[in-house]
């Protein structure tokens, strides 16, 4: 019984981040799908629409995908301050803790370089779960 609610919850979770992928347009869409894709393909990441976009769990919050008003679709890591950024690719602009990658094209993800930050962002969060830094009132 619990299994069965459990697995119904998930994926009415799914649900809602592919229509909401389905509702974007053009690039963003694509792009959209593709990092969808390639971030749940990692075993036990869980995605839901969180603050109106997907976001991706793995033990605590990892990761979400924010499409940009120029176009190109903004993939931020919840800990980038926390990660090596050994291949370059995060970007923190103006950002103390959050840091990511912005994409105008599928042909601008290097699938490789990507599970490299990826894989590193789910070994933080299995190590040290991430705990909100705000002030509770």
């Amino acid at each position: 019984m619990y299994m069965a609610k459990w697995y119904a919850i998930y994926w009415h979770k799914m649900e809602q981040v592919e229509a909401y992928i389905y509702n974007l347009q053009g690039q963003q869409r694509e792009i959209t799908l593709y990092l969808h894709q390639l971030i749940c393909s990692l075993p036990g990441v869980q995605a839901r629409i969180r603050y109106r976009i997907p976001f991706y769990y793995y033990h605590s919050w990892m990761c979400y995908l924010n499409p940009k008003k120029k176009g190109g679709i903004e993939l931020a890591f919840i800990r980038g301050n926390e990660l090596s950024n050994a291949n370059g690719l995060l970007s923190f602009r103006d950002r103390k803790q959050v840091a990511g990658i912005i994409y105008y094209h599928v042909s601008d993800i290097s699938p490789e370089s990507l599970m490299e930050v990826l894989q590193e962002a789910m070994l933080l969060n299995e190590a040290i779960p991430y705990k909100s830094k705000r002030k509770k009132r």
